[in-house]
């Protein structure tokens, strides 16, 4: 128990300092490259922080648990969007752009019903992981390539190419060492309760997997790049739904626990659903200020209570 409570610890305090690295290498790549820091967020921390998931859900599928690799991925979606732009929204506005309304959500809801459509016969097959691939590969293309900022951006003291190449890479490698780290750790907890894999995916696995986003959007919102948080949140769901749910069906053809189809998607789609219209109508004000972030929090809550109550009995 002391040696899971120290890699706890330790995992934490390595994740919060590789964040900032993360970030600060990511937004002077943007301002080298001249590229919207909200495109660095959906592509570059977007798919670096789904590593972690990707990777669990991955190793999981191959070990047959295939409601942890379910649970991970859909957990982390909706950790994401309650959790991590909860706690930012409490911190500092988070000001959403028209484009992100109009390029980058519209991709997370196609990405979303695509993934509906091919889970309703409670299996994913190979043929549907190789569409849940292709269509990640034409999002983020798309994203990629409609890209602009003709905006002049703010450096952070590290913006020279070289520096920003250097801590990217060096932040992403020490964010994955770190999640990992906690998520071994806490998985070690939860089965010492005895509780489901589905369980652990959607609370302890998808919450400690999400603390690379966690970290990185709240490191770069108290850096008033508050647009890398809500890049950050589209862009890790987008990976989420296409590739870390498209990811095990490589491996082998994998049954979807019921619950999954009638509690967990319903409500994932419900929260993007929410946080569509917590953008739209804070687009045109100062942004999504503390109330916004704590109705996101009040459903974090509910949905952990929620699991809780239903795995009790």
């Amino acid at each position: 128990m002391t040696t899971i409570i120290v890699g706890l610890l330790f995992g934490f305090a390595l994740l919060i300092w590789s964040a900032d690295r993360f970030v600060i290498g990511a937004v002077g790549l943007a301002h080298n490259f001249n590229i919207s820091p909200i495109v660095i967020g959906v592509v570059v921390i977007g798919f670096g922080t789904s590593a972690p998931e990707l990777l669990i859900s991955g190793v999981s599928a191959w070990q047959g648990n295939s409601g942890l690799a379910i649970g991970n991925a859909i957990g982390s979606n909706i950790t994401n969007i309650t959790l991590i732009l909860g706690v930012t929204a409490l911190l500092t506005p988070i000001l959403v752009a028209r484009q992100t309304l109009l390029r980058e959500f519209p991709a997370l809801f196609i990405a979303t019903g695509i993934t509906l459509l091919l889970l309703k016969d409670l299996q994913l097959s190979l043929m549907d992981a190789l569409i849940l691939i292709a269509t990640l590969i034409i999002v983020i293309t798309y994203l990629a390539t409609h890209s602009s900022n003709q905006e002049e951006q703010e450096c952070e003291q590290y913006c020279s190419l070289a520096m920003s190449i250097v801590w990217t890479v060096i932040g992403l490698v020490l964010l994955l060492i770190s999640s990992n780290i906690l998520v071994d750790s806490s998985v070690k907890l939860a089965q010492f309760f005895g509780i489901s894999d589905l369980v652990i995916g959607l609370t302890i696995v998808a919450i400690g997997t999400s603390l690379p986003e966690l970290a990185a959007s709240v490191t770069g919102a108290l850096k008033h790049h508050t647009d890398l948080a809500i890049g950050n949140v589209v862009g890790s769901n987008i990976f989420n739904t296409l590739g870390v749910i498209g990811v095990p069906g490589l491996i082998h053809t994998y049954s979807i626990p019921n619950e999954v189809l009638t509690r967990d998607l319903p409500i994932m789609v419900g929260l993007t659903l929410l946080l569509l219209a917590l953008a739209y109508f804070t687009h045109k004000g100062n942004g999504m200020h503390r109330l916004s972030g704590l109705v996101l929090l009040m459903c974090f809550v509910g949905f952990q209570v929620t699991l809780y109550v239903q795995n009790v009995a």
